[in-house]
């Protein structure tokens, strides 16, 4: 019965894994037929968000009203709409940044603000939904040059901040002409972190020698495996506060009314606090800003969604659901 079982097992795994080879297969040869979308990596999704509200919230007045009230409500708004066609109302463009450790969604910013740019009025506003823990200096600092685009553009530029924006998050939201931030988000942390984890001394006790060999007296002057100096030591703190002081020069340039000494020193403080400090300029959370500016002005939402193959979404598949195995077993077999 075990043998039988056990064929039956290989068979089954045998034909998914020819399955996926055979999708995987299928997908890079669609891929590269459709050249166009190939090129792009993907496309452009712009939505205005005042239909959405305007959706959601008619959705409500179904439910909540008579149908003869609700009637002379759909009357109503129909005559101000008519009243109001060919007006010209202003643009909100909304842009959403949620920032990993690599500010790996740069390249997505990147090709949002340059649609924006393109198309948008000088009297326009932007408004950057924006949510980072910080993270790599050279992503985040593109990151912010980004949003420096938008303003050399001309263009009237707030940063939303719901949950955190923090280290390299803040070097974005100081670009702002203004930022709000929810009550109890998380912002500062002008600072500058590096870890350089050492295995030479375990490498030493169990008589493994590496040689870590440079060529420039101050290339990789603290590294993983090699022997700790006082000069590397001393020179990878050199690097950090030359990073530090034009980082301080960043928020000192695009936020004159902060008291850089009091800021800048890798602190952190809840919005309502930062606001004290010039950190923060109003507090607001982005969904009640948004709807505010819905009342008086078209906001646009532009959002570049990246081609995903067929196999990345196979791996991100299998992956999804190895983890949830792994944590299902854990949460019944661990107390």
């Amino acid at each position: 019965m075990w043998a039988e079982y056990g064929a039956f097992i290989l068979k089954t795994i045998t034909l998914v894994v020819i399955l996926v080879i055979g999708l995987i297969a299928v997908a890079r040869a669609s891929q590269g037929n459709s050249g166009g979308s190939k090129k792009s990596g993907g496309r452009l999704q712009v939505e205005k968000l005042n239909d959405r509200l305007a959706t959601g919230a008619d959705r409500v007045r179904q439910v909540v009203m008579s149908k003869k009230t609700y009637k002379a409500h759909q009357k109503a708004q129909k005559a101000d709409q008519k009243a109001t066609a060919g007006k010209t109302a202003d643009q909100v463009w909304v842009l959403r940044f949620k920032g990993d450790m690599q500010a790996s969604q740069v390249d997505s910013l990147r090709r949002e603000v340059t649609a924006i740019i393109q198309v948008a009025s000088a009297s326009d506003e932007v408004v950057v939904v924006l949510e980072s823990p910080g993270g790599a200096v050279s992503g985040y600092g593109l990151a912010a040059s980004q949003l420096v685009r938008l303003k050399d553009a001309g263009l009237s530029l707030t940063v939303c901040v719901d949950k955190v924006a923090a280290s390299g998050g803040y070097m974005m939201a100081c670009i702002a002409d203004r930022i709000i931030a929810a009550p109890f988000a998380v912002v500062g942390s002008i600072g500058v972190l590096a870890q350089v984890p050492n295995i030479h001394k375990l490498l030493q006790r169990h008589q493994v020698d590496v040689e870590v060999l440079t060529a420039g007296k101050h290339k990789a002057p603290m590294t993983l495996m090699g022997e700790k100096t006082e000069e590397g030591r001393q020179k990878l703190l050199d690097d950090l506060k030359a990073i530090h002081e034009r980082f301080k020069e960043l928020v000192g340039r695009y936020r004159p009314q902060l008291d850089l000494a009091a800021v800048t020193e890798g602190d952190f403080w809840l919005a309502e606090d930062a606001r004290e400090l010039g950190l923060v300029d109003q507090l607001e959370t982005s969904d009640a800003y948004l709807l505010a500016k819905a009342r008086s002005a078209d906001v646009v939402s532009v959002t570049w969604v990246p081609q995903v193959g067929v196999d990345q979404r196979l791996k991100k598949a299998f992956s999804s659901s190895l983890q949830g195995a792994v944590e299902s077993l854990s949460q019944r077999y661990i107390p």
